[in-house]
C-alpha cells in the first residue's frame, strides 16, 4: 500500500536549518503488533534555483582541516532534481512497530574538520562524541537555541557519551572550528527514511494508514504546509535566513521571516 500526506515540509542540506513541524507533547511510542499496515515511498524534489554554494575557509589547524578555500552545496540535488539526504518521518504516531536494533551506539565523529556523518537519525537515548582529529574540537549541540551539550575533546581518539531525551532537529556545531556544521534528527517514532542520492526513500511496513503524516526535511528550504497525495514532494525556497552559523559577512546568523 502506498500513501503519502504531507503535514509539512522540511530540507537539510546546508548551513541553514528551516523549522517547520513543531510536535506537539505527546505520550511515548507504544510497541505493537501491526497485521495490516502500509508502506511509504516516493521522492523529494526541488523545484526553482538553488542557493548559492557555502564558502569553507580554514581559519586554523590548516594541517588537518586543509588550507584551501572550497565551496560546497547547500542542497545536494540530482540532475532530475531529486535532493540526497533529505529526511522523511511520519508525524504523529503513537504506536506501532518495534524500534530497530542498531549494531552500535549512534556517533558523531570529528573526522578532518568536518561532521561524520553529516545527516543522520537517532533515537532518543545515547549518542558517542568522537574525536578522530590530532587537534581540539568543542563539539557542542542544539535544539532550536535550547543547548544540549558542550564538549571539550582536545585529544584525538577522545569519545563521550551522552544522554539525548528530547526528540526533534538537534544542530551539531565546533567552537574551535566555525565551518562545521552537521545535524541529527532525533526520532519520536522508527518510522523515518533518508533519501538516496536521486531523491528517494522507502518507509519500512506496518505503520497505521491514516493516522500519521508522511514530513520531508532538509537543511536550507523549506515549504508551507498541505496535504498531497502524490508520490513526489517539491520544496519551496525560504525567503529568510535560519538560525545556526554566522553569515559570510561574519554577523551573528538570521532569522526566517
Amino acid at each position: 500500500m502506498n500513501r503519502m500526506a504531507t503535514h509539512g515540509l522540511m530540507a537539510l542540506a546546508g548551513a541553514a536549518l528551516f523549522l517547520v513541524l513543531v510536535a506537539d507533547p505527546a505520550a511515548p511510542y507504544e510497541e505493537a503488533a501491526v497485521a495490516d499496515g502500509g508502506s511509504v515511498k516516493g521522492k523529494v524534489v526541488f523545484n526553482g534555483p538553488l542557493p548559492s554554494k557555502r564558502k569553507i575557509v580554514p581559519t586554523k589547524d590548516r594541517e588537518v582541516c586543509g588550507s584551501g578555500i572550497r565551496e560546497v552545496d547547500q542542497i545536494t540535488v540530482g540532475p532530475d532534481k531529486g535532493v540526497q539526504e533529505a529526511i522523511v518521518y511520519l508525524a504523529k504516531v503513537d504506536k506501532g512497530k518495534a524500534w530497530p536494533k542498531p549494531a552500535k551506539t549512534p556517533e558523531v565523529n570529528n573526522l578532518k574538520c568536518d561532521f561524520v556523518p553529516h545527516v543522520q537519525v537517532i533515537p532518543p537515548g545515547d549518542l558517542v562524541v568522537v574525536n578522530s582529529d590530532p587537534v581540539l574540537h568543542n563539539t557542542k549541540s542544539f535544539f532550536d537555541r535550547t543547548p544540549v551539550f558542550n564538549l571539550a575533546l582536545p585529544n584525538q581518539g577522545q569519545r563521550i557519551t551522552r544522554s539525548i531525551k528530547r526528540t526533534g532537529i538537534m544542530r551539531i556545531e565546533c567552537d574551535a572550528h566555525g565551518w562545521m556544521l552537521g545535524w541529527a534528527y532525533v526520532a519520536d517514532n522508527p518510522y523515518y527514511a533518508i533519501t538516496s542520492k536521486d531523491g528517494t526513500f522507502t518507509i519500512t511496513t506496518r505503520w497505521w494508514p491514516g493516522r500519521s503524516s508522511p514530513v520531508p526535511w532538509r537543511r536550507r528550504w523549506r515549504s508551507r504546509p498541505r496535504s498531497r497525495r502524490r508520490s513526489r514532494w517539491s520544496s519551496r525556497r525560504s525567503s529568510g535566513r535560519g538560525p545556526g552559523r554566522r553569515q559570510s559577512d561574519g554577523s551573528p546568523p538570521g532569522r526566517t521571516t
